[in-house]
């Protein structure tokens, strides 16, 4: 499959102007505009798909998607990035069938909810500006937006949870990438100044005051521009032995294995790698637990050493960080971060900082100069706001 990055770019992307290309392209205006964010995850790292606890904001890069309806029974999708169009009807939607590259994930969407309601021809227009590989989730980002247009076109009734495990089986089952429900339902789900403590075992969610400006703080993210090609098949790879983890405990998942419960699990498992993956898990969702505690009580500062700590966890239990990642996340903690970790899935991508306002300028340096040392591409760092889930813009 070819890269997202075709059909996602990484400038600003409006209503306004997807409108006008929609209108430019097909020769109508759009019916309906909307967008959804990319998001950051605070804390909860790998274990969505162990039926843990995570803790995701909604960051304000977003992906707009145009629609209108056709007259026919085809599915056209065109990116404002990506040169070439998918034309497919929807009755030969079918996820056994070799993808185009990058429009699998908006057809797979169109895929996922003819499922479970009538849905008819369609254009689609994406405009993206979530950057692409750096662990913000754009691939989540385009499947809700789509998928919040198509629900209105065509009248389906779905909830905005309903609505985001349909992108989840777009990615999962048309795709083909076994993550977890985190991305799409922080893309749906994320209320402004906010963060979303979710349950992926139950569904349920609820909102954490998040606001760094109050307490002198800042979050920058550091995206070290470096892309493994590895990484999925670790991804698949770290899940596998999960589940494997889980088998030989005799539980559900992971996240049925207490902190208390740990020394016996790892002396039962008697096998260094299992082990290391279930001991990164553990504590992970107690991080989540942690973290909500801290942010509900408006200690915002003290969550930085519990990302510090569970960037170790992920570099030395989990084994997912790099190089790159791991420069950033010291060199900022060098320069006065409160802490700072690894976010996505893995192998190259970003590093999350929190830290005081007035350290900010020192962090960017130190991060710079530590890249330039070392003789690595320079990383780009951008201070991130919080914003809200999917929305109608137009």
């Amino acid at each position: 499959m070819r890269l997202l990055k075709e059909a996602l770019g990484t400038s600003a992307s409006s209503a306004a102007g997807v409108a006008d290309r929609f209108r430019d392209l097909v020769g109508t205006a759009p019916e309906t505009v909307w967008s959804a964010p990319g998001r950051v995850n605070l804390i909860g790292e790998h274990t969505d798909y162990n039926e843990g606890y995570v803790l995701p904001f909604a960051i304000e890069h977003r992906v707009h998607a145009a629609a209108a309806r056709r007259l026919d029974d085809r599915v056209v999708v065109r990116s404002i990035q990506a040169q070439d169009v998918a034309d497919v009807r929807v009755g030969e939607l079918d996820p056994t069938t070799p993808d185009g590259g990058w429009s699998a994930y908006p057809l797979g969407v169109i895929w996922a909810l003819a499922q479970h309601g009538e849905v008819g021809g369609v254009d689609v227009l994406i405009d993206g500006a979530v950057p692409l590989g750096a662990g913000l989730s754009s691939s989540a980002a385009l499947e809700c937006a789509v998928a919040c247009a198509a629900a209105e076109l065509f009248g389906l009734e779905r909830s905005p949870t309903e609505l985001a495990l349909a992108c989840l089986a777009a990615e999962n089952e048309f795709v083909g990438v076994p993550c977890g429900v985190m991305d799409q339902f922080a893309s749906m789900l994320c209320a402004a100044g906010h963060a979303l403590f979710l349950d992926t075992r139950s569904l349920s969610s609820r909102a954490i005051p998040l606001d760094p400006a109050a307490s002198g703080c800042t979050l920058l993210v550091i995206d070290t521009k470096v892309r493994h090609t590895l990484a999925a098949s670790a991804y698949a790879d770290r899940r596998r032995t999960c589940e494997e983890a889980a088998r030989r405990l005799g539980v559900r998942a992971l996240r049925d294995v207490s902190v208390a419960e740990l020394p016996a699990a790892l002396l039962a498992l008697n096998d260094a790698e299992l082990c290391r993956r279930t001991r990164h898990v553990v504590r992970e969702n107690a991080r989540v637990l942690e973290s909500v505690d801290l942010l509900e009580n408006g200690r915002l500062r003290d969550v930085g050493p519990v990302l510090s700590t569970a960037h170790a966890s992920l570099r030395d239990d989990f084994e997912v960080s790099c190089k790159e990642l791991d420069v950033a996340a010291a060199a900022a903690e060098a320069a006065g971060a409160l802490g700072a970790r690894m976010v996505g899935g893995g192998f190259g991508g970003s590093v999350l900082a929190l830290l005081e306002m007035a350290d900010e300028d020192a962090v960017r340096a130190s991060t710079m100069s530590a890249f330039a040392k070392l003789e690595l591409d320079p990383p780009e760092i951008t201070r991130v706001g919080l914003s809200g889930g999917a929305r109608r813009e137009a």
